[in-house]
Order: structure tokens, then sequence, then C-alpha cells
């Protein structure tokens, strides 16, 4: 088996304990950021009254979508992370350093290494949010679509591929931004722990992989939250204006939010943002990081 698909792999693991760890939190946080401003008095409010009005299941809405998306989303983000490490670390070689100084990456590559990984998974993650956010957000009495399959199918034969990427600029922004950082954070922090035990990688404890997994998504969401709060605005409005569309452009979205709901709009649904990041992110991280060593050994 080659690296890259040892990569893939042991990303998709990664991908999927996020999702079964993250989405009931996820739910919450798309309610919160796609409601007017009033509707829900805040995150305890919104999960309460969608336990009441629609049951347990409720929080779990669209998980299959993610389930296989975010999969494959975490296991491109890996496979295209692990790769332009492996460049990175050939050219400092090339330039004069030694085999384990080459691998400890510096900043400006690793944000590169992580601006990559998320523009890879933008291709897919845009769609796969999209469909996800749909699903999410309507209604429970009287759903516009039957799953995830028949909304790709309706916004697919009516709208074209454009429908079905709406919001994928901003989604490209949001990606690049924010697994810069993400990655960034993670990775020097490995090497912070490394450098101060005298320790190989593979000798990382598995708490070790959650607690800095845990960071790097903190620092993710400080990036890109208000860049994420905008794409759920674009991506749950109509597809032209005679069906509701209230945004022109992505820039017309900030603006409009900006008038209408004023700055806390761009932070509105945070809460469970914040208390689902170390769980979600610690996971995918373990999740990873135990597959490749897995998969290393056999």
């Amino acid at each position: 088996m080659s690296q890259t698909v040892k990569d893939l792999t042991a990303g998709t693991a990664g991908g999927i304990a996020q999702v079964l760890v993250g989405q009931p939190f996820d739910i919450v946080k798309v309610r919160m950021q796609t409601s007017a401003k009033g509707t829900y008095n805040g995150m305890v409010d919104c999960a309460g009254g969608i336990l009441r009005n629609e049951g347990p299941l409720a929080f779990y809405k669209g998980t299959l979508t993610p389930l296989l998306g975010i999969g494959a989303c975490v296991s491109i983000q890996f496979g295209v992370l692990e790769y332009t490490k492996r460049y990175f670390t050939a050219q400092n070689v090339r330039e004069g350093r030694d085999a384990t100084q080459s691998a400890l990456l510096s900043s400006p590559q690793l944000l590169i290494a992580g601006a990559l990984a998320g523009l890879g998974n933008g291709f897919v993650s845009g769609p796969v949010e999209h469909i996800r956010i749909r699903l999410q957000t309507q209604s429970n009495t009287n759903p516009v679509y039957r799953g995830p399959f028949d909304a790709i199918k309706k916004i697919g034969s009516k709208y074209g591929i454009r429908g079905i990427y709406k919001g994928q600029n901003v989604t490209f922004l949001r990606e690049a931004m924010g697994y810069g950082v993400y990655f960034w954070t993670y990775e020097k922090l490995v090497q912070r722990e490394m450098a101060k035990k005298g320790i190989l990688r593979e000798q990382i404890s598995p708490g070790s992989a959650i607690l800095y997994g845990a960071a790097a998504g903190y620092a993710l969401w400080a990036v890109i939250y208000p860049i994420d709060m905008v794409k759920s605005r674009m991506q749950t409005d109509g597809f032209s204006p005679s069906d509701g569309q209230k945004y022109r452009s992505t820039l017309h979205c900030v603006r409009t939010v900006w008038k209408t709901d004023g700055i806390g709009a761009f932070t509105r649904g945070l809460g469970p943002t914040l208390i689902r990041s170390p769980f979600a992110n610690g996971a995918t991280f373990l999740g990873f990081e135990m597959a490749n060593r897995f998969l290393n050994s056999i």
C-alpha cells in the first residue's frame, strides 16, 4: 500500500470520527446562523426547541451526506497535506538540511501545505455542506427534500452544477484561510513536544493528539467563523429572485447581514461551535494518527 493511500485511508477514519462526534453540535450552529434575529434565546433554547419539536434523531438530520462527504473531505485534506509535507521535506533535504531536521517544516511551509489541503478539500466540502445545510434547515413537517440524494437530484435538475456548488467562492476562502492555520497549529504543537521530550512523532500519546487537535480546532474557528456564517447564509438562500433569493453575491450578503442584523450576526451560533470543536477536532486527529500508525505497522 502506497503512503498516499495510507494517508487517504487514515484521513477517512478521522473524518468519520469527526462527523459522529460533531454532528449534533453542527445542526444547532447552522440553525442559529441561518435564523432571523430573536428566533432563539441562545444555544440551549435552540437545542431544546429541536429536541421538543423534532425529537432526538433530528440532531443527526442530514448525517448521511457528511458521513460520506466529510469522510472524503478529511481524506483529501490529509492526503494533500501529507503529500505537500513530503514535497517540502525533500526540498529541505536538497537545500542541505539533515533528514531529521528536514521533516520539521517551517511556519510558511506548514501554512502553505494547510491552505492547499483546504483548497483541495473545498471541491468536495462545498457541495456536501450545501446539501447538509439544506436538509438541516428545511421544515420537519413539510420537507422539500426526502434526503441527500433527492436534494442533489432536485437542485441539480433545476439549477445545474452552479446550484449544487452554491456559495463555493466563500467556501474556498474559508477553507484556504482556516486550514492553513488549523494544520499549522497542530503541527507546531507536535514539533514542540517532539523537541521538548526528544521523541519521534509515532511516540506522541493519543491524549496529546486529542489535545492538539482541540487547540487546532479553536484556532480554525477563531479565523473563519464570520466567513462560515456568510457561507451558511449563502447556502440557505434562494437560487433566484423568483424563489426568494436575498443575496446577489458574497459581498452583498455581508453588507445585508451587517445592515439588518448587526455585527452580532457574524458570531451567532458560536457557542455550540466552541463546545463542538475540541471533541470533533480532537477525534479527527486521534482517528488519523491511530489509523496512520496502524497502517504503517502492517
